[in-house]
């Protein structure tokens, strides 16, 4: 029987884009989150005393400025090499984009996969043999599974690869290759990387599985990250167990408010739905975003005053967390439930913008006209300000009849406010 590590994607010194913009966000924390991650890495394999670790590619995160990423992680690495852990890493495409890291010495102990051709390192004490290759570029298109060898006979038969396998959600696709293409090998494990999100994709005879990334960098890399602990029987069948090793946990906080009829009401569900996360992640800094739907009275409230109701849900958030939690963003997507009508609100100008909203939202072709107007703007707009992870769909009259139902409330509130003010 023996024990090893598969982790993955560990990017290490990632540069966490755009932290100061969010405020609460412990940006000094999130800095040093991949390092603190590898660290915890290295200590599980320490604690476990496992026979060997695993690193299915992107141990960094593209080109370093200068040596002192590449000697942080040698440093650690020598923490398993006088513990006579031997460490097995194929490259990935982050890693090939790397100059500085071609240039460092590779110190016993320490296995690195040739990205020629596919290659076996056969570990005789523990009957394993290890096969791999590395990324030689940064596009890898070409399908790296064809060239590995097939199963070496007697033995525990492990492949390492940084794969997109026939695609994986939100990332390139480096590397492609079949599933039947990894069977066909023979192998007893499959070490994918380069898919952030865990996933067993073959349970058995063989495994295959993706790690994850060791450590979540934005909102699109929520819940708990880490690596996989393997242990093998002596009959050769492994059993997995997850690790995380995260230090700071990004989530989505779903939040349904149809039952509520006040904007306090929808801060003081938030603050209870975060508190349970916070337990459920074991205490660990929480950084999310915070989603409010339902058909709700608070919609018209929360919707004629967003800067207000953001800043009552952080400010909350802080509060009841302790400061061991802080919102990223604020997403208010409620609607109204079936309108009243109120007399007064039905008359003169007010009246008169609801009847045109409400023909509005039922017109598709005055929805399109809206939407050419979006397209034009979205044309003039900043990268940056284009990379928010969310979908605009200026060609799609639903999503622009949902993005008027949003504005109502906030149109009226408004020439509400402004009569008030004129009296």
């Amino acid at each position: 029987m023996f024990k090893f590590i598969h982790a993955a994607d560990i990017h290490l010194d990632s540069p966490l884009r755009k932290l100061d913009a969010y405020e609460g966000v412990p940006v000094e924390e999130l800095r040093n989150a991949t390092r603190r991650a590898f660290e915890n890495l290295v200590d599980l394999a320490l604690q476990e005393e496992v026979d060997f670790l695993v690193i299915a590619g992107d141990l960094y995160d593209s080109d370093w400025k200068d040596y002192n990423t590449g000697l942080y992680l040698l440093s650690q690495l020598g923490k398993l090499r006088e513990a006579k852990i031997p460490v097995l890493v194929v490259t990935g495409n982050h890693d090939a984009l790397s100059k500085i890291t071609r240039k460092l010495r590779i110190p016993g102990g320490i296995t690195l996969f040739p990205s020629n051709k596919a290659s076996t390192m056969v570990l005789e004490d523990l009957g394993v043999a290890v096969h791999g290759r590395s990324f030689g570029t940064s596009v890898m298109k070409k399908n790296l599974a064809v060239t590995y060898r097939d199963r070496l006979p007697g033995f525990f038969n492990l492949g390492i690869l940084h794969t997109s396998l026939n695609g994986r959600e939100g990332h390139e696709t480096y590397a492609p290759c079949s599933l039947d293409d990894l069977l066909s090998k023979g192998y007893d494990y499959w070490a994918l990387g380069h898919a952030h999100r865990r996933e067993i994709v073959h349970p058995q005879d063989p495994v295959v599985a993706f790690s994850g990334n060791t450590q979540g960098r934005h909102v699109r890399e929520t819940g708990p990250k880490g690596c996989l602990l393997v242990s093998v029987d002596d009959a050769g069948n492994p059993t997995l167990e997850f690790k995380s090793l995260d230090v700071v946990r990004w989530e989505k906080v779903r939040v349904d408010a149809t039952d509520l009829d006040s904007g306090h009401g929808v801060v003081e569900r938030v603050t209870e739905n975060l508190a349970a996360f916070m337990e459920n992640h074991g205490g660990l800094p929480l950084i999310a975003r915070v989603e409010v739907h339902g058909r709700t009275r608070a919609h018209a409230e929360l919707a004629g005053d967003m800067d207000r109701w953001v800043n009552e849900v952080r400010s909350a958030a802080i509060d009841a967390c302790h400061g061991n939690a802080c919102v990223e963003k604020v997403l208010f997507l409620t609607t109204d439930p079936p309108r009243e009508h109120h007399g007064v609100l039905e008359e003169g100008p007010i009246g008169e913008l609801h009847q045109y909203l409400d023909e509005m939202e039922s017109d598709p072709e005055q929805l399109l006209s809206l939407g050419s107007h979006l397209d034009e703007l979205m044309k003039k707009l900043p990268r940056e300000l284009k990379e928010t992870g969310e979908s605009i769909r200026p060609d799609d009259p639903a999503w622009i009849a949902g993005v008027v139902r949003g504005i109502r409330p906030m149109l009226i509130q408004r020439l509400l406010k402004k009569e008030d003010s004129s009296k």
